[in-house]
């Protein structure tokens, strides 16, 4: 047993305060991923901040018809939301598709963000890992690595991030705002986190002691249709293999607005600006849609166990935009 201290935070400045004076001290949220990896001994806070309680829990309107997430709302709530159900279904659905029940009505949209890595040898700590003690190397490479990284990895690290609910916000523009002692900014969801490069241990951009607060789901896009797609091993409870977001309006056979993000992919949400550049005033047919998935995923530098994940995504996408389009034609709700 590892003795650590906890405090309540009464207001978001003493929560940002209190922890960016506390070197190894955390945030706590619904604890999810936090407790699990404290279990394990992969996080040993001197402090936990309990942020659970501050008035993040609110799901409001904004200006021009987009939503602003509190992050203390629960996964659960946040999925059934009639607003989010009617306007934003990729997100309900991606958030439906993440763990199980018990845990979605525990889990926080922020602490969701800001999970780690279920990488086997992150989590256990008599093996090396750079992400959990840089410099000690990455024994995936050679070693188990069949539901790790083919974009964006380096020879540091190959680890995924295990979020649904982040690829759907990759694919909506959505943005994140957070607060630190420094103050208060907004940044898009898909600069939050970071790839690997040299500094696998740094999964975001966020300093120690900043805090967010809320994420902004921007209005839809007038006439868009979107939708969540995700292979895993089993039919619940369990991590992507591969998943894909996209949102997307045809107009008289063609793509007139598309996004699409990849999940599992990557160490984060991987937005796929390759394919959208491609497919935009493109005819809305399978073909184009694989030939602009295969520029993408051109990219993908898979290990000796992990090819498949690069048909496995391209399939996900074609059929994820065919299905779309296909309900633009017929118009379905």
């Amino acid at each position: 047993m590892k003795p650590f201290r906890y405090a309540t935070a009464t207001d978001p400045a003493a929560a940002v305060d209190l922890l960016s004076r506390q070197p190894r001290a955390a945030f706590l949220g619904g604890g999810t991923n936090l407790v699990d990896l404290m279990k394990l001994g992969v996080e040993v806070p001197e402090m936990l901040v309990d942020v659970s309680r501050l008035p993040f829990d609110e799901i409001t309107e904004t200006d021009g018809g987009g939503l602003r997430v509190g992050a203390t709302v629960r996964n659960s709530t946040l999925a059934v939301h009639p607003a989010v159900r009617a306007r934003y279904p990729v997100l309900s659905q991606a958030l439906l598709a993440g763990a199980s029940p018990q845990l979605r009505n525990v889990a926080t949209i922020g602490g969701n963000l800001l999970q780690r890595t279920r990488c086997p040898y992150f989590q256990d700590v008599g093996k090396p890992c750079n992400k959990r003690r840089p410099g000690s190397g990455c024994p995936a490479r050679s070693g188990v690595h069949r539901d790790l990284a083919v974009l964006g990895a380096s020879q540091h690290c190959v680890a995924t991030h295990p979020s649904d609910m982040a690829v759907a916000l990759a694919a909506l523009d959505a943005r994140v705002h957070c607060v630190s002692v420094e103050g208060t900014r907004t940044l898009p969801v898909t600069e939050l986190h970071r790839l690997p490069g040299d500094a696998p241990d740094r999964d975001t951009v966020l300093e120690h002691g900043e805090l967010i607060t809320a994420v902004e789901l921007p209005p839809p896009a007038p006439g868009a249709r979107s939708a969540y797609r995700k292979a895993r091993e089993r039919a619940s409870y369990a991590f992507a293999l591969a998943s894909a977001a996209a949102d997307l309006r045809v107009g008289d056979g063609t793509v007139q607005h598309v996004r699409l993000a990849f999940g599992a992919l990557a160490a984060k949400p991987w937005r796929a600006r390759t394919a959208e550049a491609a497919l935009l005033g493109e005819p809305a047919t399978a073909e184009s849609f694989g030939r602009a998935v295969d520029r993408e995923l051109a990219a993908a530098e898979p290990l000796r166990d992990n090819g498949y994940k690069v048909p496995l995504a391209r399939g996900l996408a074609v059929a994820l935009l065919t299905d779309l389009t296909d309900a633009h034609v017929g118009g379905a709700s």
